[in-house]
């Protein structure tokens, strides 16, 4: 078993499967352009995104080392329809340029927020992938104000929510396994800066083999409608994850009492990346959650 954990094999089969992604992204990818596109000033940054649609807003938080694209292609043609579809790229990926600051869950919250206060939306629903999901439990924390509804797709609100084989991939990432990888292609082609792809990787890689915890006393505070969307075989501890939904509220006898306004939905078949690119089974989740 330690064998099929080792490095190399490891970094090997995670960049191709970010390959898959990025290849789908290419061939299936967003075909709308945005009706609103730019930078807001925040936090010390200028954070991009895109805007699509119109409607009840909607805000995208992609996964580590992702852009709008690569993330969300698939899925924002088909959201936008009917909704206000707000997309951003987080500190250092994509459009948004890299920066020394501090990478903080509570900044990045914040960066959202920001977005939001320049776009003058005063709430939203907020879906997070993976790094993006964390971003978002941290917004539900610490700006529940300013949220309707809360998706949360295959990510944890602390590090112990992995398996320890994933943390152990974390811990062990370095910049050149990624050298000449779909994701540096991806970053080269809208960084505004692409001389800082290794720091970029660096500080990323250096968040990520950190441990983190939001807090299961902050998570039980949330009040808004939280469905968490997770594959039966991505990588989260599953038992962690039960005890996350029992926070919000689930994991009771709905035959007894009334049913909870959170959801938590187990993909079976899917992967940490499988999942996401399972279009049409996120779709189905999203309009039925968020209608």
């Amino acid at each position: 078993m330690k064998n099929l954990f080792k490095s190399s094999k490891v970094f090997k089969l995670v960049l191709i499967l970010a390959t898959i992604m990025f290849t789908a992204s290419q061939l299936y990818g967003q075909k709308l352009k945005p009706s609103v596109s730019g930078y807001t000033p925040v936090n010390g940054l200028k954070v991009y995104y895109e805007a699509y649609g119109e409607g009840k807003p909607l805000v995208l938080l992609h996964g580590a080392f992702m852009t709008i694209d690569m993330n969300w292609g698939q899925l924002i043609p088909e959201l936008a329809k009917n909704r206000k579809v707000i997309a951003i790229e987080l500190q250092g990926h994509g459009h948004t340029p890299f920066s020394e600051r501090k990478l903080e869950y509570t900044t990045l919250a914040g960066d959202v927020k920001g977005v939001l206060d320049h776009l003058k939306i005063d709430k939203a629903d907020i879906a997070g992938y993976s790094f993006g999901g964390a971003v978002a439990y941290q917004f539900a924390i610490q700006s529940p104000e300013r949220l309707n509804k809360l998706v949360i797709i295959s990510a944890a609100y602390k590090s112990t929510g992995w398996i320890p084989e994933v943390n152990n991939i974390f811990k062990e990432m370095k910049p050149d396994l990624f050298t000449n990888s779909p994701m540096q292609a991806a970053y080269d082609a809208v960084a505004p800066d692409k001389t800082k792809w290794t720091r970029f990787l660096e500080q990323m890689m250096a968040n990520a083999g950190q441990p983190f915890d939001l807090g299961g006393s902050n998570i039980s505070k949330i009040s808004a409608p939280v469905l968490i969307i997770a594959g039966d075989n991505d990588g989260l501890d599953k038992a962690e994850l039960a005890k996350t939904y029992k926070l919000l509220g689930g994991d009771i006898s709905a035959d007894l009492k009334p049913m909870p306004k959170s959801q938590l939905a187990i993909v079976p078949g899917q992967g940490h990346v499988s999942l996401m690119m399972d279009t049409a089974t996120i779709l189905n989740y999203l309009n039925s959650f968020l209608k």
